[in-house]
């Protein structure tokens, strides 16, 4: 049985989704997903399927939902059965617990890879930090759970996950441009800075790419078109940080030039190292 919430909502085995059609049950799903191997409370259930509006007979409509869905998990040939399926969506005195095993679910699957990531960056290991914020990214097929109904409690959660994501992205491009891979993430970088428009982040290291890439011009050019659209947009002007990269990239700084031989201090501070 394999999971999945970094994109569409994903039940399946053998190849064959097993995801309720019903709406609040895919939600519920979902939830329990967001919540995996830990008891979500009922309350927490009943709030994110009705918000601050549940009918009377919330509580068991919640318990029908989640009859349905142990009767969706009995239907995978490795389940079997209704018993079977009780203990993989579990009932607590307080709530309910959806139990996955490892490598179930993408999204545990994706932070493994993320933390060995990490720990490649801590050790200086660029390449190997690449390597794994690469496969992790890969893990996505478009925005978590863009196919479910998301109520007040996982918009909180898919918020969350958005941002950790952009997080990686950022990480991996930050190391790819200390490997001198400058000339193959432009095209990349300058559709993240296309879409978004006020990131700096993204700008620093499309500037970075681009000056790297001998597109001097163009980097300047970038950082003309942020500095106006956040007058434009919020009334700001670039951080001191992008107006250091300016004046770097305006006076062909030795210390923004591609590795080897150059000083990573300056390039490790034009973006934000999220964590």
């Amino acid at each position: 049985m394999e999971f999945g919430i970094l994109g569409p909502l994903r039940m399946t085995a053998a190849g064959r989704s097993y995801v309720p059609s019903a709406p609040k049950q895919r939600q519920l799903l979902a939830f329990l997903l967001l919540n995996a191997n830990h008891v979500t409370s009922t309350k927490s259930c009943i709030e994110e399927l009705w918000d601050l509006q549940p009918p009377d007979s919330a509580l068991s409509t919640l318990q029908t939902y989640v009859l349905q869905l142990r009767r969706a998990l009995a239907l995978c040939p490795e389940i079997g059965s209704l018993r079977h399926a009780r203990t993989i969506l579990r009932t607590h005195d307080n709530g309910y617990q959806l139990v996955v095993g490892p490598g179930q679910l993408d999204r545990h699957v994706y932070e493994a890879l993320v933390a060995d990531g990490r720990a490649a960056l801590a050790r200086g290991d660029d390449l190997t930090a690449s390597a794994c914020f690469g496969d992790a990214l890969a893990l996505w097929c478009g925005d978590a759970l863009a196919d479910v109904k998301a109520g007040p409690l996982m918009r909180a959660h898919l918020i969350g996950l958005a941002e950790r994501r952009t997080a990686v992205l950022e990480q991996r491009i930050e190391a790819d441009l200390r490997l001198g891979r400058h000339h193959q993430i432009v095209g990349e970088l300058a559709e993240l800075a296309a879409t978004h428009l006020t990131n700096e982040n993204y700008h620093a290291q499309l500037m970075l790419a681009l000056y790297r890439s001998g597109r001097q011009a163009q980097a300047l050019e970038s950082f003309q078109r942020l500095r106006t659209t956040l007058d434009v947009e919020l009334g700001l002007t670039p951080s001191p940080r992008m107006r250091r990269l300016h004046q770097a990239v305006l006076s062909c700084d030795p210390t923004i030039d591609a590795p080897p031989g150059h000083d990573p201090g300056l390039t490790l501070d034009l973006a934000v190292r999220s964590g």
